[in-house]
């Protein structure tokens, strides 16, 4: 499994790359942790980018799906 990095929030939106599946698959994947957090988000080349601070449900979520998740920044 290749390692998922969930960049802190930078203007209240959480970057999450690495994640090894089509476009299809990260739409699923967006619109499971968009609903998570109750809140918006995008896919945009091969990246997920949910709006808010919620790098720890989203985290778990993706530790939950089977994913190895490392968080990256501050």
């Amino acid at each position: 499994m290749y390692p998922i990095s969930i960049c802190p929030p930078r203007y209240s939106v959480i970057v999450i790359t690495g994640v090894p599946a089509g476009n299809q698959a990260l739409e699923a994947l967006a619109q499971q942790l968009k609903k998570l957090c109750g809140s918006g988000g995008t896919v945009k080349d091969g990246v997920i980018e949910i709006q808010g601070d919620h790098c720890d449900k989203v985290q778990a979520k993706l530790s939950e799906l089977g994913y190895k998740v490392k968080r990256a920044g501050g």
